[in-house]
């Protein structure tokens, strides 16, 4: 399965982070049996960019870490766009300072939490959340990252 990861920056990154960000999506893809190869456009900003696309398409106007954006493709061709996934960098490394973990595990976390919503997967119920946390698990236990799971 070939992966796509198409960034758009709005704040300063480290440049190492891309290559972890491509490998957790991909992993978040395999864990969730995607073979087709799929794109993945991916926003990394800042707080007030993100609590601004949580209030004007959500209508939460409250900061938020990630955010995914569903295409509604099928996954029944090669190059698929999934959709969309922000994440605010400030917010990732409060989190991940908190947790106790690298910034870029956090991201990896997110980015794969990201990945798993646009393939309509959720944890509003209980059972969702089991299969989800499971997915997420799965997918960063094969990049070798260790991160305490949300409850």
């Amino acid at each position: 399965m070939a992966l796509d990861l198409q960034l758009v920056v709005e704040t300063e990154i480290d440049a190492a982070w891309e290559p972890l960000l491509h490998a957790a999506a991909a992993a978040a893809l395999a864990a969730a049996g995607v073979t087709l190869q799929a794109v993945v456009t991916l926003l990394l900003s800042d707080d007030a960019r993100l609590q601004a696309l949580n209030r004007t398409f959500l209508g939460y106007d409250q900061l938020t870490d990630v955010l995914s954006f569903p295409s509604g493709e099928a996954l029944t061709r090669p190059g698929v766009h999934l959709g969309d996934i922000a994440i605010s960098v400030p917010q990732a490394q409060r989190q991940a300072a908190l947790a106790g973990h690298a910034i870029t595990a956090e991201l990896q976390l997110l980015l794969a939490h990201g990945v798993l919503h646009l393939l309509g997967y959720d944890h509003a119920e209980a059972e969702e959340k089991a299969v989800m946390w499971r997915l997420q698990a799965a997918a960063l236990q094969g990049l070798g990252v260790v991160v305490q799971m949300p409850a």
